[in-house]
């Protein structure tokens, strides 16, 4: 992909508002000129989390996650440096350009562009359809008997495609989109007998849309019981993808950031009776089964998922593959139970909301809710029931080797089926390998995660950083008083080389060496972890004591490290000569430190 501009990034990151931004993810408390709140990047009771809305810039204290307002969103939402730049665009309603494009590239960035403004404008009409036609009572009646408020459909953009076969279609070519593109859109589709027809048409229409609120297509639910089926959907396409898709991640990727926990149901409507109930981290899979792909979606920002649905609708082998991305991922699924025949949605409606909660509360991992829907479907009165027990039960358990709930799981079922621990584990180990190696893609590979239960079940986004050396320490404190004080720092800066420093150290002194007095002009768009390197080292310039006898510490300091390494590796040579000389100017180095007051 071609690079965009620097103007055009500039007018971007002048645009975008990163208080708005962030707070999406965290509440914000303006201190001075900065704002300060709980890190999105790791859980903490005390704010530590610094933003600075002047340079678009973010740093916490605690977990040291650090960047401006592109790698902000590229950590929280996923996204590559070019789709962050594109996504804060369309936001804030910045043209980009880019440098020499390929013209195939960009034929193809200018076909998908085309498709989500059909699609969006698509979505209006519908939405004005419903809300404007007398024909659309119908299905503001049934929506309302759900017990949904027009301000929560509006919010969400539910519509209604009229039933003449052509609207859209020729409402779309007069605006002047192709027959093509109303395909490849998923809007029309061909006749039996030549010509084309609107796909959705007497239909409640539901606008699908990504994490960046793009419209990538419809659910679209029947008005009358004849006609079938009763729920539609946009067909596979250039833009749609029902396993990467998760109805309401653009209005709950937020709170689910803020909450720690996506709760996940099966239909629109359930969504947006949630979200109407305050539940706004509710998201629907519009399918039975949750896949790898939405899993990786919502393990962008949080490892805490909750399943309100039905998992026996989806198959064992699908929750079989369902566990065992989340154990490679480190995320945590459970299940809330739902009364039999009853949805979220109806919950809220005829029922009190305290039944839902009630549920979420009492939720159990997913190998547990799995075992005992096993025992539900089983007497183990016979032999034969029993064994095809075990086989149901064996897969589930194979994704959690190794794990004090998987023992527990095996002390259960011993109880229940009143035998010896060692006899029902030879019963479960036989063929558990075979039962258990199938990937989500198919492929035969053994069980991966051996790692215990708390390992698995890190907290969302949580940072883990190593531990900063004292070299890394000091050379970024020095580093950030180089660029507090760039006329004293420019000193330091020409005489630190790289063998002060630690390897990132020296890839930004080697930046600031050309950069001081402007360090965040021009960063590399490739390169997250320097940039953000970068942006944690001007956010800690604000705070760094700046004066010049700290930085000649810490430079004294790095110098110090420097001739200890230099000693260690002319001993290992066994070049005494080049030793001793480094121990003398070592010696005299520690006698000025210690001068200065301090303990080296």
């Amino acid at each position: 992909m071609a690079k965009f501009t620097s103007e055009s990034k500039e007018r971007v990151k002048d645009a975008a508002d990163i208080l708005e931004i962030v707070s999406a993810y965290t509440d914000l408390q303006q201190r001075g000129q900065d704002f300060w709140g709980n890190c999105p990047f790791h859980d903490e009771r005390t704010p530590s989390f610094k933003v600075n809305p002047r340079d678009k810039l973010y740093y916490c204290f605690g977990c040291e996650a650090s960047g401006d307002v592109f790698s902000f969103v590229e950590e929280k939402e996923g996204l590559t440096f070019p789709e962050a730049v594109e996504s804060l665009a369309e936001r804030f309603g910045v043209e980009i350009q880019r440098e020499d494009e390929d013209p195939r590239a960009e034929e193809r960035r200018r076909r998908r562009a085309k498709l989500w403004e059909l699609l969006e404008r698509t979505a209006k009409y519908y939405e004005r359809f419903l809300w404007e036609s007398p024909k659309a009572k119908k299905a503001r009646a049934y929506l309302m008997d759900r017990g949904l408020s027009e301000d929560i459909l509006r919010r969400f953009g539910v519509g209604m495609a009229p039933s003449p076969w052509d609207q859209v279609l020729t409402g779309s070519q007069r605006a002047g989109f192709k027959v093509d593109e109303l395909l490849a859109a998923g809007l029309v589709q061909k006749g039996r007998q030549g010509g084309h027809y609107d796909r959705f048409r007497n239909r409640i229409t539901f606008p699908i849309r990504d994490e960046r609120g793009r419209v990538l297509g419809f659910g679209a639910r029947a008005l009358s019981p004849d006609s079938k089926p009763k729920y539609l959907n946009s067909p596979e396409g250039e833009l749609y993808r029902k396993s990467n898709t998760l109805y309401g991640i653009d209005r709950a990727r937020g709170p689910i950031a803020k909450v720690r926990r996506a709760i996940v149901v099966e239909g629109y409507t359930d969504v947006l009776a949630l979200h109407q109930a305050g539940v706004e981290e509710a998201v629907a899979i519009m399918g039975t089964a949750i896949t790898p792909e939405q899993l990786k979606i919502l393990g962008s920002v949080t490892s805490d998922i909750v399943l309100a649905l039905d998992p026996d609708t989806s198959g064992q082998e699908a929750m079989v593959r369902t566990q065992q991305v989340a154990m490679k991922q480190g995320m945590r699924i459970r299940v809330a139970e739902m009364p039999e025949g009853v949805d979220p949605a109806d919950l809220f409606q005829t029922r009190s909301g305290e039944e839902f909660d009630s549920a979420i509360e009492a939720s159990r991992s997913l190998p547990t809710f799995q075992v005992h829907a096993a025992r539900k479907r089983h007497t183990l009165s016979s032999a034969e029931d029993r064994d095809q027990f075990l086989m149901e039960v064996r897969p589930m358990l194979a994704t959690i080797p190794g794990t004090a709930e998987r023992a527990e799981l095996v002390r259960t079922i011993v109880d229940w089926m009143d035998s010896s621990q060692g006899l029902v584990e030879r019963w479960l180990n036989e063929d558990v390998e075979s039962a258990s190696s199938v990937s989500s893609e198919g492929v035969v590979e053994p069980p991966r995660s051996t790692q215990g239960a708390a390992g698995r079940m890190a907290q969302e986004g949580q940072k883990r950083r190593p531990s900063l050396s004292p070299r890394e320490t000091r050379e970024r404190a020095l580093m950030s008083m180089c660029i507090a004080q760039p006329k004293v720092g420019q000193r330091f800066v020409h005489q630190l080389t790289e063998g002060h420093l630690s390897p990132s150290g020296a890839a930004v002194l080697s930046w600031l060496k050309e950069h001081l007095d402007d360090p965040l002009a021009g960063l590399p768009e490739n390169d997250q972890e320097f940039r953000s390197l970068v942006a944690s080292l001007v956010m800690r310039a604000e705070t760094e004591p700046a004066t010049e006898s700290a930085m000649q510490l810490n430079f004294d300091l790095l110098e110090q490290q420097r001739l200890e390494d230099g000693i260690a590796a002319a001993q290992k040579k066994g070049d005494y000569e080049v030793s001793t000389r480094l121990s003398r100017e070592r010696a005299q180095l520690t006698d000025r430190i210690a001068h200065a007051g301090v303990v080296g």
